[in-house]
């Protein structure tokens, strides 16, 4: 089920965000981009360094509230550079400057921490299972860290992606002072701004390839090993697909049961043809013809529809075309398939 709530979005407006909750289970979902995701600020508004996660971590106080004991997060997408100091700040974790002054979570306040304190961190959860859906492994802080390789899509400049990584850096220096945790050079640490390591610091996540997740979380591979036909897709297919992304976990999966997959997808960018060797017999971009990203992203559900409507068309074109023109025989008791001459 999808749980709505109103929370706080990246600049501290009120945004209308949810949850899941796993069927027959008390398993949250969050995704850190329903609450504090890019789309949610307009491209003459970004600006890192004020962009606060605090909305996430209200989502996921919601699903404390709603009874869940374990939780997934998803941490794509985000528009904060602020190493989940806003999302800590709304379970309860308290940031001080040199005079004892609380800090609001943003990636400008990250190097004004002095003090961490924890006594308030919200106590559902201790002990609590948090896994983290992450399929890169940028650490928090360098020249891979997170303000550097993500900072300029979400608006920094190169001055401001110095700022965010001279403040993630003591963000990094303090955890370890305050918690005797080390994140700074932590593979995926620099996930979704910084969320990653904030996340393994204050709530012994862990880190884990998103689609490994979907996997074990969903029961895929029962409904793989059941299915004729195995769908997947992404924002935008292209040459990276294949190295660890969600529809090459798929196919990967579905191949060991000798199923067909299908990748239907946002847009194809380049080297997607290279997916073929990952498991993926074909690929679809939903878009019909061309069309601006926010035309697309506002007609995202009824394209997606439009375009697996045609794949199952297809499909099922496919078997008739099976039941027309091919007959099955036997020959020493195997089956074989033999042409029909009409």
């Amino acid at each position: 089920s999808l749980e709505y709530r109103w929370v706080t979005d990246p600049l501290g407006q009120p945004v209308e965000a949810y949850f899941g909750v796993l069927g027959g289970s008390k398993t949250a979902v969050v995704e850190v981009a329903q609450a504090s995701g890019l789309p949610l600020v307009p491209e003459d508004k970004r600006n890192p360094l004020l962009t606060t996660s605090f909305g996430t971590g209200e989502l996921v106080k919601e699903a404390l509230d709603y009874g869940c004991d374990s939780l997934i997060m998803g941490i794509g997408g985000s528009a904060t550079n602020d190493g989940g100091m806003g999302l800590l700040s709304a379970l309860g974790v308290k940031f001080l400057d040199q005079e004892g002054q609380p800090l609001t979570g943003s990636g400008i306040n990250l190097r004004k921490i002095h003090t961490i304190d924890i006594a308030g961190l919200d106590q559902r959860l201790a002990g609590m299972t948090v896994k983290v859906a992450c399929d890169v492994t940028n650490p928090l802080c360098g020249p891979k860290g997170a303000s550097a390789v993500y900072g300029p899509q979400k608006g920094a400049a190169p001055s401001m992606v110095e700022e965010l990584d001279r403040g993630l850096a003591h963000f990094a220096y303090k955890i370890k002072e305050f918690l005797g945790v080390e994140v700074g050079s932590l593979p995926g640490g620099g996930a979704a701004g910084g969320i990653g390591a904030g996340l393994v610091a204050f709530l012994q996540a862990q880190l884990v390839p998103g689609v490994d997740l979907i996997i074990e979380a969903t029961g895929m591979e029962k409904l793989a090993a059941q299915a004729d036909l195995v769908l997947t897709g992404e924002g935008r297919t292209d040459g990276q697909t294949r190295y660890g992304k969600a529809p090459a976990g798929v196919a990967q999966l579905a191949k060991r049961y000798g199923k067909p997959v299908i990748c239907i997808s946002g847009s194809l960018g380049e080297g997607w043809e290279q997916v073929h060797g990952a498991g993926i017999d074909a690929v679809f971009s939903v878009c019909p013809g061309p069309l601006t990203l926010a035309e697309a992203m506002n007609d995202a559900a009824k394209l997606i529809r439009l375009t697996t409507l045609q794949v199952a068309r297809l499909w099922q074109a496919s078997f008739r075309r099976q039941e027309n023109f091919i007959k099955p025989v036997t020959i020493s008791g195997v089956r074989k398939y033999d042409k029909l001459v009409k």
